[in-house]
Order: structure tokens, then C-alpha cells, then sequence
């Protein structure tokens, strides 16, 4: 429940409304933080718990959540945009073939603020992923090697 508190204050403070339909998505995104899903899943979950959502007002309530920097959005060539509450420095996992993507926490070496420094280059956000094929799909593969 902090992490859903965190939230409902964060909006708070940046002067968004508390809508029944913006609780219900923060409770899916609570509820799927691990997945980093797309909207359409968020939507449909998030329709259980408030009959009265459209998919319109999860795209928008998103989008939102972004913008004020909330959660991150993902957003990628071939597939869903997809989002995250995970906004300290990580590496995200992406499978090549399920679409799965897993967060890796390590240190990170690189200080934006000293690469800001070197080159005058204004960073406003960093983004780091590894491609490749999780535990699962290369297991049914049969590619580990034991």
C-alpha cells in the first residue's frame, strides 16, 4: 500500500485529480509493476475494477502519468508501448521472443551530470536494454547448455 500512497501524493502534488478510474489503474500497475505491460492489458484489468473506464481514459491517464513523470513509457518499433514504475536506474531484460521485458538493478558507472558537464549535452532521460532471450524461451529452445 506505500507504493499505491506514493503515487495517489505524487499526483497530488502535481495537481491531478484522484479519479476512481485513475486508482483503478494505478492498482493494475501496482498489481503487473514486475511486467512492464501495454495499455490494452492495463485497460482490460483495469476495467474489472471500474466498470466505467474506456480504453481512450487508460491511454490518456498514461500518457499523463508520463508526462508528470509518474511512470516511464517504454516505447518501442515493433511492438505496444509499454510502461513502468520503476524509475531508478536499471537495466531492462527484453526477450526477442515472448516480449517479456525484466528489470536488472546494478550500479550504474556513468554519471549523467559529469557526461553533462564534458559535453554541454542537456540529459532528460536514460534508457538501457539488453536484447536477447529470457530463461524461459531458451529453455523451450533447448539452447541452455547444462
Amino acid at each position: 500500500m506505500i507504493i499505491k500512497e506514493s503515487i495517489i501524493s505524487q499526483l497530488r502534488k502535481k495537481g491531478l485529480k484522484v479519479t476512481p478510474q485513475r486508482l483503478a489503474i494505478i492498482d493494475v500497475l501496482i498489481e503487473l509493476r514486475d511486467t512492464h505491460p501495454g495499455a490494452s492489458l492495463i485497460y482490460k484489468k483495469a476495467k474489472r475494477k471500474k466498470k466505467s473506464l474506456s480504453l481512450s481514459t487508460t491511454y490518456a491517464t498514461l500518457n499523463e502519468f508520463s508526462r508528470h513523470g509518474i511512470i516511464k513509457t517504454l516505447q518501442f518499433d515493433r511492438t505496444e508501448d509499454r510502461y513502468e514504475g520503476n524509475l531508478e536506474e536499471h537495466i531492462n531484460l527484453i526477450c526477442e521472443r515472448c516480449k517479456k521485458i525484466l528489470d536488472y538493478n546494478v550500479p550504474i558507472t556513468v554519471d549523467p551530470k559529469r557526461v553533462m558537464k564534458k559535453t554541454g549535452f542537456s540529459i532528460t532521460d536514460t534508457r538501457l536494454e539488453y536484447y536477447g532471450l529470457c530463461q524461459e524461451c531458451r529453455e523451450e529452445e533447448g539452447s541452455i547448455k547444462g
